[in-house]
């Protein structure tokens, strides 16, 4: 048996972070030899999170490059911002680097700065990383050193549309995707706006005007069509903990079958659930899971709507990191990933 991958995580107490815990703590074939947080430093790790009791053993250190030097891979749990300054060090020392955050998605070094209003800290990282959505494309994830995990709302469009704008069966303008995540999509945050009273008994839309999503989300469907497409995208914030449900709508093209596009798309994902006609996916079918799940209808007046479901924590965030963590280490895609959602 080949020795465990020491992995370390920064940013161990957040909602990501803590799923990567939960999904690789147990797994015989990683070592959790690192976690670091600002807040928690020297804490251990069943202060934050009790249900790991006799499954970690370790203590939070401050997040640095000595901390996580035994490790063979680090994951990034953290806002943005915080990647991008740390990750070249790691990389240079010859560790590979898994980033859930914002910081090398995107290609264009200014795009990304004029989105999240500071410049760049490591522009010459973003031609490298490969971007983590092997449904979209495994080439480069398993011998990639630095994996730019997409975000939960582009995992959930992008799954949605990528079949029909590849095979040429929807028009690239007037695209239209409507998002609702649960308050978990903010992170662990003390912002009260996320809090119970706040969200309980409401819904609301944010980031109208254009959200940090937006450009990710073009870049990746730019790169399925022959041309530029038009994308209008709202986000919306819905009363659940975890969860999101894209609504996608588009304009037909041609003759051609939207659904057996999709699953013959799919066919041989693990992770990508297309329903028999008729059928509609509810976020409760992939709570704590990996898995995305497609429902779809064309209409009399030629409009297509795919709705696309996942768990904003998992396939949306740790679950998608581990699947690309997976194929870089040489094991199954599906490994530490396989589950059942849980009901009611």
């Amino acid at each position: 048996m080949n020795e465990p991958v020491n992995i370390g995580i920064v940013g161990a107490t957040g909602y990501a972070g803590g799923e990567l815990l939960r999904l690789l703590s147990a797994r015989s074939d990683v070592c959790v030899a690192a976690i670091t947080s600002d807040r928690a430093a020297g804490k251990h790790v069943t202060d934050f999170y009790p249900a790991l009791r006799g499954w970690l053993d370790l203590y939070f250190d401050s997040p640095s490059l000595d901390s996580l030097v035994e490790c063979d891979l680090v994951f990034f749990a953290t806002p943005h911002g915080v990647a991008m300054n740390m990750a070249p060090d790691l990389l240079e020392a010859g560790k590979r680097v898994v980033d859930l955050s914002a910081d090398f998605r995107l290609r264009d070094a200014d795009v990304w700065a004029s989105w999240y209003g500071q410049a760049h800290k490591a522009p010459e990282w973003l031609p490298q990383a490969v971007y983590g959505l092997p449904e979209l494309s495994r080439s480069g994830i398993d011998n990639a050193r630095l994996v730019a995990a997409p975000g939960c709302f582009v995992t959930a469009v992008v799954l949605g549309l990528k079949p029909l704008l590849e095979s040429g069966l929807i028009e690239q303008n007037g695209i239209i995707a409507d998002a609702k995540t649960g308050a978990s999509g903010a992170g662990r945050t003390s912002n009260p706006v996320f809090g119970f009273a706040e969200v309980a008994e409401s819904m609301r839309a944010y980031g109208v005007a254009g959200h940090r999503h937006l450009p990710e989300i073009q870049q990746a469907l730019d790169s399925l069509s022959a041309s530029p497409v038009d994308l209008t995208f709202v986000p919306h914030l819905v009363p659940m903990v975890r969860g999101m449900q894209a609504t996608l709508y588009a304009r037909r093209i041609g003759s051609g079958d939207v659904r057996a596009a999709l699953e013959a798309a799919y066919t041989n994902e693990a992770f990508i659930d297309v329903l028999p006609a008729g059928h509609q996916p509810t976020t409760a079918q992939v709570r704590a899971t990996n898995n995305a799940m497609l429902g779809v209808s064309t209409l009399e007046s030629g409009r297509v709507i795919v709705t696309t479901v996942i768990d904003n924590l998992l396939k949306g965030a740790a679950g998608q990191a581990v699947q690309c963590f997976n194929r870089m280490i040489g094991v199954s895609e599906t490994t530490g990933l396989e589950a059942v959602a849980s009901w009611p």
